[in-house]
């Protein structure tokens, strides 16, 4: 049974605000102002979240992982629309039209946001043009991943899907525990377990279960429960196939 989301009873810190990206460049008197308003919110795995609270509030991930998706209330089906982490912001569609957005947001880690009124931040936007100057980029990027979403589900197979999906959160997910010498060789993701993956691919948990057990054997990664190694870089390169596409092709940090 689902929980409520938890919201801690206490305001951020300047220090919480500054560590998104999109507020981190600000004059320091803007940031403080801005700090005022916002509210700190902690949710875990397996809250409940009313999207309802989109048409309210605007939220920053500071801390965590979340997945937003969409079912089909027939089918049961879902799909993913959206991998939030540290830096990331939602609503975005709520904030530019409006309407409200029927989406399933699921906490994959206990996370912790910045939260501010909807319409405070839309007149944020509105009155202060260096604030509009750092968050246009960031809407931007959102918007081209999208492009990217669709165009891959449209122009490519499974497996090139797959591929490309683990190597963007390559980028996303920055963590390595291993040597530092190997870092180069091993690139690990963690929480994105088979269904999820089949979830974000637009495909099915035993098609995406057959390619990773393939590339296990072959050597290419390591898969644990909710873990992936990357062990062979070049291999899943070439399977994502970004040398015939090298506009979307990630840059990965070896």
């Amino acid at each position: 049974m689902h929980k409520n989301v938890t919201h801690l009873p206490q305001k951020a810190s300047l220090v919480l605000v500054r560590q998104a990206n999109i507020f981190a460049d600000l004059p320091i008197k803007l940031i403080e102002d801005f700090q005022q308003e916002f509210q700190l919110d902690e949710w875990r795995k397996g809250d409940y979240f009313n999207s309802d609270l989109l048409t309210q509030r605007f939220f920053v991930v500071i801390d965590g992982s979340l997945e937003i998706k969409q079912s089909n209330p027939e089918t049961g089906r879902e799909a993913t629309l959206d991998m939030l982490y540290a830096g990331d912001c939602f609503d975005l569609m709520v904030l530019l039209d409006d309407q409200p957005h029927d989406v399933i947001v699921s906490p994959l880690t206990t996370i912790k946001l910045l939260s501010v009124k909807l319409v405070t931040m839309r007149h944020w936007l509105w009155t202060y043009p260096e604030f509009n100057q750092q968050f246009m980029p960031y809407l931007a990027k959102k918007m081209r991943e999208k492009e990217q979403q669709v165009s891959s589900l449209v122009l490519h197979d499974v497996t090139t899907r797959l591929s490309r999906i683990i190597l963007e959160h390559i980028n996303k997910i920055k963590f390595y525990t291993g040597a530092k010498t190997e870092e180069h060789q091993h690139h690990l993701v963690n929480g994105l377990n088979d269904e999820t993956l089949a979830r974000m691919t637009g495909s099915v948990r035993q098609v995406i279960n057959k390619q990773l057990q393939h590339w296990k054997k072959a050597g290419t990664i390591d898969k644990k429960r909710n873990q992936l190694i990357v062990k062979d870089l070049e291999a899943l390169e070439k399977a994502a196939k970004y040398s015939q596409d090298l506009t979307n092709s990630p840059s990965i940090k070896r």
